[in-house]
């Protein structure tokens, strides 16, 4: 059974569609038009394992804000979609992944409950290319919204901007993809006592 999502969402403002596939094998296809949000998503979906696609035309001329939160939001849909029943997953996954000084700790649980706890080093450089770095727990915000899930994710050190951004992306695709993979030992059983997910 193919675990494939696919949404497409048009407003006045952006233009996006993704498809993801959680059993792939890696493969990115990604354009935004910011550029530093496409290499956050690349590294999404090669360290998860995701076959990912990304389209987005957003309203660039005003400022990039709209159209990186319709991609996190079409993005956490599409996960949600492709995770179907949930029937056999492992539910918890976490991961740690440093970047030179920089630490990501990352935890999610696939709960069907939307909860963000988010922490990152105070005085960043506000900047990235044309990425502005508060967007990052905004970008996770929407994403846990549409995917409904609880992720947990803190940074307790790092200096670099860059380091401390793409650390978080490397370590939640490790622990969506540790959380979504398929437990041999729990095949048709799905992983909640309440019996729904």
């Amino acid at each position: 059974m193919t675990r494939v999502g696919r949404v497409e969402r048009t407003t006045k403002e952006t233009s996006v569609l993704v498809e993801i596939d959680l059993d792939g094998t890696g493969q990115v296809d990604v354009s935004t038009g910011v550029g530093f949000y496409d290499h956050m998503l690349d590294q999404l979906g090669r360290h998860g394992l995701f076959d990912l696609t990304v389209k987005t035309e957003g309203d660039l001329h005003i400022d990039t804000h709209h159209t990186i939160e319709d991609t996190a939001l079409a993005l956490g849909a599409a996960f949600k979609q492709a995770l179907g029943d949930k029937v056999g997953i492992y539910r918890f996954g976490n991961c740690t992944v440093p970047l030179d000084e920089s630490l990501a700790q990352v935890t999610v649980d696939l709960s069907g409950r939307p909860y963000l706890v988010h922490s990152e080093p105070e005085n960043m450089a506000p900047m990235i290319g044309t990425y502005d770095t508060t967007m990052t727990r905004h970008i996770l915000e929407s994403f846990v919204a549409q995917a409904q899930i609880a992720l947990h994710v803190h940074v307790p050190y790092g200096r670099n901007a860059h380091h401390i951004v793409e650390c978080q992306f490397k370590a939640l695709a490790r622990a969506l993809r540790y959380a979504s993979e398929r437990d041999p030992r729990a095949a048709g059983i799905l992983p909640s006592t309440k019996g729904a997910l």
